[in-house]
C-alpha cells in the first residue's frame, strides 16, 4: 500500500465542528486562491478522511436537490374538498336530506365526489416535480478521500489520496472531484486544475455554446455563471478533465435552490381565481335572496317549516351544482383534443388558461431555437463568402486528437469537404498543438505531400489576429500592415453584433524538415478569414409567433443568453427584440418599476432564474394571463409562476415537470392549435355559467313576486330540484358545442362584469315572461283555486324555456342561421323538453305534485316561448352591438 501522506493521520479535524460552505456567496470561492480556499473549508488537496465525510454529512445533509415535503394524498384530497364550492354543494345537500329531499342530497353529493375525485387524480399525477429533478443527479463522483486500512477482495479500501467512487448524494463540502468528458457537475464546484474543459451551462443560462473553464482567478467582479473557475450543480462537462473543490452541495447549491422553489405550491391559476370570484357572487345573490324567500312564504303563508324547505330547495336551485362537473367535462374534452396533436395535458385547468393567455414568455434556447451549433458562414477577410476558409477550418477540426466540441461538430457536418479536399488521400496529420485558455487557439501541422507542409490554426479572432503577419485577400497573401488592423475588425465585430460565436482561421507553410510543432511556431500566420456560428431558430418559430400574434397572444423572449444573440433569434423569428432589458437593470428595480417595464418591453436577457419568475409575476399583477414555454432547468421557476407552463420535447426533466402542458411534436404551431382549444373550452363553460346565473336570477326574481300574493307555494320543493335536474341534463352536451370564429379570435378570461350583465338583462327579461305565465294561468284557467294546475304550469313553462334560451344565449349571431348547436346538444335540448311535457301525464305526476295541463295551456305557453325568444335574441343582439358581448 502507497505511503500516507505526512499529516493525513491526524484525526482531530473529524471532531470539531465542520466549517461553513460558501452556499449563496458562490463569488467568494472564485475569487479566493485555492490555498486560502482549502483554509475557509478546513481542507485539503489529498481530500477528506472518512471521519470528516461523515461529520460533514451529518451537518449539511445529502447533496440532493432542494426537498419539500410532498403533500400526502389524503391531505390534498381534503383540501379539494374543502374549497368554496364543495363545500357549498356539501351544506346544501346535508340540509336537503334533513328536509327530506334525500334524492336530491343524493345526486350532488354524487357530483360533488366525481369531481373532486377527478381533479385530485389529475393533480397527484402532476406534483412530482421535485422527485424528477433529484433523479437526475442520482449518480457517483470520483472523489479523493483520505482513508486508512487495510485491503481486501472484499473490501479495498484505498489508500490516502486515492480516487473513490461514491454516490453523489455522499459528496460534502471540502471535498476533491474528478471531471472528464460526459461526467454531470455533482455539486457547487471551485476548480483547482483543468485542462481543455468546456461545461455546457444551457440548462441553466439558455447558451447554446459550451463555456471555457480554468482554474485561474477571474480578473474582475463575474457571477457564478460567468465565473470561469466555477462550476454549478447541473451543468455537465463536454470535453477535457478537471480536478475540483465542492464549495457547496444539496439545497445550499444554486440548483437545488431551484429546485426548492419549483417544489412549492404554485400561486392560483387565472382560471382558479376567475372561479372563485364567481363563486362569491353567487354566494353574495343567494345570502340575499334565500332569507328573503324564506321570510316573505312563512309571514305570508304562516308555514315556516314549509317556508324553510321552499327556501333550502331554492338554493339547491341557485347553485350551479353541476357546474364542477361541466368544467370538468370540458377540460377533458379538450385534454383528448390536445391529445390527438401530440400534446400532454398534465393540469386540466390549464387548457383554459392557455385561451385566456394573452402573454407568452418564452425562453430561447431549446425553445424556439434547436439547441444545437451550425456552421452558418465561412467568409474571408472582408466578410464575403469563402470556400477556402471553410476547407481549412474542416482540415483543422478533422485532424485535432480527444474530443470534438460542438463548434467542431458543426464544422465537420459539412461532410461534402471531406471529398471535396480529398482527406484521406491528399492530407495527413504530422502533429498538432492542443488547445489552451492563455493561448485560446488551437493548431494541426498536416501534410498535403512530401514537399508541402501546413500549420492551421484557428481560435479566438483576437488571439489569432495578434500572431498573423499577413492576410488573403482574394488570391494574394498582403502583409498585414498597421492600416490593415482596424479593418479586420469591423467584419467580425458585424458578425457578432448579428449573434454569431466567431472563430478565426488562420495558416502557413511550414519547412518539410520539421515534424514537431509548439506555440512557438503560431507566429508570422496567413489570416485566411473566419467561420461564424449560431444556435438556428426552429422551422416552426417564425410562424408561431406570427399565428399567436393574429390570435391576441403577445410574445415576449426571457432568456439567460446575451444580449447580441437574442436580438438575432427574435429578428429572425419575427419578434422585434426594441430595447433590450438585461438582468443587471432589473436588480436596480423595484416591483412598481419592473411592472411597467414589464408591460412594454418585449425582450430581455441575462436572466437569472428568479428574474424570470419576477417578470412573470409583474405581468400577472398588471392582469395579463401570462404563458411561459421553456426547456432548461433555469426555466422551472418561470413555469411554476406562470399561469400556464409550457415545455417542449427533449426538456429537462424538471422543466417538463413543472409544466402544465408537454408539447411531444418539434413544431410550435401547436401551440396556436392548444390557445384555439382552451377558448373553445372556456366558452363552453362561460355558456353554462351565464345561462345558469341568469336564469337562477330570473326565477328568483318570479319567486318573490310569486309568493308575495299567491296562497300557496309557486313551486313545490321537489319541483325546484327537478327543475334544476331537468336543466342540468340538458347542459351535459355544452362540452360537444361549437364556437364561433369570432370568440376564439382573442384571448378569453373570467369578466364577471360580463356575466353580472347577462343575469340584470336576461333574468328579468325570463321573469317577465314567467309572469305572463302566471297571469295566464290565474286569470284565463283559473289556477289561483288549483295549486297543483299552477305549479304544473309554472314548471313546464320554466323548464322550456331555460332549455331553449340555450340557443339563442350560446351564439352572438342569429341562432340556426349563423350558428347552429352540436348535435348532442340539439338531442339533450329535445329530450329534456319531451320529459317536461310528459311527466304532468306520467306514472309519476301524483308523486311530484304536478297534474295534467288543458290543451289550451300548451297554445299560451307556445306564444310566450316564441315572444321570449324573439325578444331575448333582440336584446342579445343590442347587447352585443354596445359590449361587444359575445
Amino acid at each position: 500500500m502507497p505511503a500516507r501522506p505526512i499529516g493525513a493521520a491526524k484525526t482531530s479535524n473529524a471532531r470539531r465542528t465542520p466549517p461553513p460552505d460558501f452556499g449563496a456567496d458562490i463569488g467568494e470561492a472564485a475569487r479566493l486562491d485555492a490555498e486560502a480556499l482549502f483554509a475557509r473549508l478546513a481542507a485539503s488537496p489529498q481530500g477528506l478522511t472518512r471521519r470528516e465525510a461523515i461529520a460533514r454529512l451529518a451537518r449539511f445533509g445529502p447533496n440532493t436537490a432542494g426537498r419539500a415535503r410532498p403533500m400526502a394524498p389524503l391531505r390534498r384530497l381534503l383540501l379539494l374538498f374543502l374549497s368554496p364550492l364543495p363545500l357549498l354543494l356539501i351544506a346544501l345537500a346535508v340540509v336537503a336530506r334533513l328536509s327530506g329531499e334525500g334524492r336530491g342530497a343524493m345526486v350532488i353529493v354524487v357530483i360533488v365526489v366525481l369531481s373532486v375525485l377527478l381533479s385530485w387524480f389529475q393533480e397527484v399525477r402532476s406534483g412530482k416535480a421535485a422527485e424528477r429533478l433529484r433523479a437526475m443527479v442520482h449518480t457517483t463522483a470520483t472523489v479523493l478521500r483520505r482513508d486508512r486500512g487495510k485491503t481486501t477482495a472484499k473490501s479495498p479500501l484505498l489508500a490516502e489520496g486515492h480516487p473513490h467512487e461514491i454516490p453523489v448524494a455522499r459528496l460534502v463540502p471540502g471535498d476533491i472531484v474528478h471531471l472528464a468528458a460526459g461526467d454531470l457537475v455533482p455539486a457547487d464546484i471551485r476548480l483547482l486544475e483543468s485542462k481543455d474543459l468546456f461545461v455546457d451551462q444551457s440548462a441553466l443560462t439558455g447558451e447554446s455554446i459550451p463555456a471555457e473553464k480554468h482554474a485561474a482567478n477571474p480578473a474582475g467582479t463575474a457571477s457564478a455563471l460567468e465565473s470561469g473557475n466555477v462550476a454549478l450543480m447541473g451543468t455537465h462537462v463536454v470535453s477535457g478533465t478537471a480536478t475540483a473543490l465542492v464549495i457547496a452541495t444539496g439545497a445550499r447549491t444554486r440548483f437545488g435552490s431551484i429546485a426548492a422553489s419549483v417544489a412549492a405550491e404554485s400561486q392560483p391559476t387565472s382560471f382558479e381565481l376567475g372561479m372563485k370570484r364567481f363563486i362569491g357572487l353567487m354566494l353574495r345573490f343567494m345570502l340575499v335572496m334565500v332569507p328573503l324567500v324564506f321570510l316573505i312564504n312563512g309571514f305570508l303563508k304562516g308555514n315556516w317549516v314549509e317556508a324553510f324547505l321552499f327556501a333550502t330547495a331554492v338554493a339547491v336551485g341557485l347553485t350551479p351544482e353541476l357546474l364542477p362537473m361541466v368544467v370538468t367535462i370540458n377540460l377533458a374534452k379538450g385534454a383528448l383534443a390536445m391529445s390527438r396533436r401530440k400534446v400532454i395535458v398534465k393540469r386540466l385547468n390549464a387548457i383554459q388558461n392557455l385561451g385566456a393567455m394573452n402573454v407568452l414568455c418564452t425562453d430561447k434556447t431549446g425553445t424556439l431555437t434547436q439547441n444545437r451549433v451550425i456552421l452558418e458562414k465561412h467568409v474571408d477577410i472582408s466578410g464575403a463568402e469563402s470556400r477556402h476558409v471553410l476547407e481549412l477550418a474542416y482540415l483543422n477540426s478533422h485532424f485535432q486528437s480527444g474530443l470534438k466540441n460542438l463548434l467542431d461538430v458543426a464544422i465537420l457536418a459539412h461532410a461534402e469537404m471531406r471529398e471535396h479536399v480529398h482527406v484521406p488521400r491528399s492530407y495527413r496529420k504530422i502533429d498538432e498543438v492542443p488547445f489552451d485558455f492563455e493561448r485560446r487557439r488551437m493548431s494541426v501541422m498536416v501534410a498535403r505531400d512530401p514537399t508541402h507542409h501546413m500549420l492551421i490554426c484557428k481560435g479566438a479572432p483576437e488571439e489569432i489576429i495578434a500572431v498573423c503577419a499577413s492576410v488573403e485577400q482574394g488570391n494574394k497573401v498582403v502583409p498585414l500592415s498597421g492600416a490593415h488592423g482596424p479593418d479586420l475588425l469591423p467584419v467580425v465585430r458585424g458578425l457578432n453584433e448579428e449573434g454569431f460565436r466567431v472563430i478565426a482561421v488562420a495558416y502557413k507553410h511550414i519547412p518539410v524538415s520539421k515534424n514537431v510543432c509548439s506555440g512557438a511556431d503560431e507566429s508570422e500566420l496567413v489570416l485566411a478569414g473566419y467561420v461564424a456560428f449560431l444556435d438556428p431558430p426552429k422551422e416552426s418559430a417564425a410562424g408561431a409567433v406570427r399565428a399567436l400574434r393574429e390570435h391576441g397572444v403577445r410574445v415576449k423572449v426571457l432568456t439567460g443568453d446575451n444580449e447580441v444573440v437574442t436580438r438575432k433569434v427574435c429578428t429572425m423569428v419575427g419578434i422585434e427584440p426594441g430595447t433590450v432589458v438585461l438582468g443587471s437593470d432589473l436588480e436596480r428595480m423595484d416591483d412598481a418599476t419592473l411592472a411597467q417595464v414589464a408591460a412594454r418591453t418585449g425582450v430581455f436577457a441575462k436572466l437569472a432564474p428568479e428574474q424570470k419568475a419576477r417578470i412573470i409575476a409583474a405581468l400577472r399583477g398588471g392582469g395579463d394571463v401570462v404563458g411561459y414555454l421553456g426547456d432548461g432547468i433555469n426555466d422551472g421557476l418561470a413555469l411554476k409562476a406562470a399561469d400556464v407552463g409550457v415545455s417542449v420535447e427533449g426538456a429537462a426533466d424538471i422543466a417538463k415537470e413543472s409544466a402544465d402542458i408537454i408539447l411531444l411534436e418539434k413544431s410550435l404551431l401547436v401551440l396556436k392549435e392548444g390557445v384555439i382549444e382552451g377558448r373553445r373550452v372556456f366558452a363552453n363553460i362561460v355558456k353554462y355559467i351565464r345561462m345558469g346565473a341568469s336564469s337562477a336570477f330570473g326565477n328568483m326574481l318570479s319567486v318573490v313576486g310569486a309568493s308575495a300574493f299567491l296562497p300557496f307555494l309557486p313551486l313545490a320543493p321537489v319541483q325546484v330540484l327537478l327543475n334544476n335536474l331537468l336543466y342540468d341534463v340538458s347542459q351535459t352536451a355544452l362540452a360537444t358545442d361549437g364556437v364561433d370564429a369570432a370568440y376564439l379570435a382573442q384571448p378569453r378570461k373570467w369578466d364577471l362584469g360580463n356575466i353580472g350583465r347577462y343575469m340584470l338583462v336576461f333574468g328579468p327579461i325570463s321573469s317577465v315572461f314567467d309572469y305572463a305565465t302566471f297571469l295566464t294561468l290565474l286569470y284565463a284557467f283559473g289556477a289561483l283555486e288549483d295549486q297543483a294546475l299552477f305549479q304544473t304550469g309554472w314548471f313546464v313553462e320554466s323548464v322550456l324555456s331555460q332549455t331553449l334560451i340555450v340557443h339563442v344565449i350560446r351564439t352572438s349571431g342569429v341562432p340556426f342561421r349563423d350558428s347552429t348547436a352540436a348535435a348532442p346538444l340539439l338531442l339533450t335540448t329535445i329530450a329534456v323538453c319531451a320529459a317536461a311535457a310528459w311527466l304532468p301525464y306520467s306514472g309519476f305526476a301524483q308523486l311530484l305534485g304536478l297534474a295534467p295541463l288543458p290543451s289550451a295551456y300548451w297554445l299560451a305557453l307556445g306564444g310566450i316561448l316564441l315572444c321570449y325568444l324573439l325578444l331575448t335574441q333582440s336584446v342579445k343582439a343590442a347587447l352585443v352591438r354596445r359590449f361587444g358581448l359575445d
